[in-house]
């Protein structure tokens, strides 16, 4: 589907990538609107090959994701600037990683609750005692009708990954 033309950086590790996704903590999920590209950070765990989000039953982002549109979800992390001794060649070591598919919102509690389980695992770890149920989370969104959190499943149809690693000596530091 989506191919990498700067094949130098084409990543095709999969455990490298399967651990960027766990451990890189903001994503931007790019949708389509009528008039403009719509793109929004969001927090997200990767889990059982999946991205999954959560944000509030209402607002752009919900009414767009509604009609599950295809969408682009991205993960980057930049490392620094790498010098070199030309000018023109100074370059940005990173890695990113590339998911495109549809989205749907999760209508299982015990699925909503695990995935929710799982971003408090990865933002808040050992903070909270007691572990999500789908039965709370059934009774919270009953609480709060449409407005309640809402949990959003993003399971890849395709994935690119590209990466400029470089050595630490390599990186510009403004000392």
């Amino acid at each position: 589907m989506n191919k990498i033309r700067y094949v130098q950086r084409d990543c095709k590790d999969k455990e490298k990538i399967e651990n960027f996704l766990i451990e890189t903590r903001t994503g931007v999920i790019g949708m389509n609107d009528d008039d403009f590209p719509y793109a929004v950070p969001v927090n997200f765990v990767w889990y059982d090959g999946s991205i999954f989000f959560h944000g509030m039953g209402s607002g752009k982002k919900v009414d767009l994701l509604s009609s599950e549109p295809p969408v682009c979800f991205t993960v980057y992390e930049e490392y620094g600037t790498v010098t070199d001794p030309m000018l023109c060649h100074a370059d940005t070591s990173y890695m990113s990683v590339m998911i495109f598919g549809k989205v749907e919102k999760v209508v299982d509690f015990e699925e909503a609750a695990s995935a929710l389980q799982k971003l408090v695992e990865k933002y808040t770890p050992g903070y909270y005692k007691k572990p999500l149920t789908s039965k709370l989370i059934e009774s919270y969104r009953s609480s709060f009708d449409d407005k309640a959190v809402s949990v959003y499943k993003l399971t890849p149809e395709d994935m690119t990954a590209k990466e400029n690693q470089a050595d630490e000596n390599e990186i510009f530091k403004n000392e």
